[in-house]
């Protein structure tokens, strides 16, 4: 069996791969340099993909500054620093589409029917692309859109941690040893280490806490 994962280097990400590996697979890691804020997590991919010992790690190069609307690829738009309503200034308009669409692609070139991806609709920022209805949605057109889909080999978007809290997610990698340490959550972590106050630092604070395990993340 074969696989392909998206892996940012975040936390989530860094527990598929450990599912992924756990369950038998041969990992293809897939990361993305779009223009993020920073480089920290696309260094956490390269250490947790070596870790665990991938086939392959590509990094795709893309510049989603030139599109913005996100305070992840703008610099005129600040990261939130306390909760907001509806779906915040972080959501990357189009982002999991884009990544599943080169992850599909480079799918069909191995020969690969499985990708997974690590959304979560419990313990989320509100991001539309995180949804169950969204990715099955994505599953629906990748069997119409491929020439492996058409010739009757089913692609299957994997979310295994889609149901699961913040909490239950790092209790599931701790289980697997999953290195907590290495991975980067922050949306706008620097040399001094994580913000602390962003929607992803404090999802990842009160899951650790949740889950009853020492967070190993150094804030400022």
């Amino acid at each position: 069996m074969k696989a392909v994962i998206l892996l940012s280097g975040g936390l989530d990400s860094a527990t598929v791969l450990a599912i992924t590996k756990d369950q038998g697979y041969e990992c293809y890691a897939l990361s993305f340099n779009y223009g993020q804020r920073h480089a920290a997590e696309l260094n956490a991919a390269a250490k947790i993909a070596a870790i665990y010992n991938v086939i392959e790690h590509k990094t795709i190069d893309l510049d989603l500054t030139q599109i913005g609307g996100s305070a992840l690829t703008d610099d005129n738009i600040d990261v939130p620093e306390s909760p907001t309503n509806g779906i915040p200034l972080t959501y990357v308009p189009a982002r999991n589409t884009i990544f599943l669409s080169y992850a599909l692609a480079w799918a069909e070139v191995h020969d690969i029917n499985n990708i997974f991806i690590g959304v979560n609709a419990v313990d989320y920022s509100g991001y539309p692309d995180c949804r169950q209805e969204y990715i099955q949605a994505f599953e629906h057109m990748a069997n119409l859109a491929t020439k492996s889909g058409v010739e009757g080999t089913k692609i299957t978007i994997h979310t295994p941690l889609i149901n699961l809290s913040k909490a239950e997610i790092i209790q599931q990698g701790d289980k697997l040893k999953v290195d907590y340490a290495l991975t980067v959550s922050c949306y706008q972590v620097d040399d001094d280490g994580a913000c602390g106050v962003c929607d992803s630092c404090r999802f990842r604070k009160e899951g650790f806490e949740a889950a009853g395990i020492p967070d190993p993340t150094h804030y400022k």
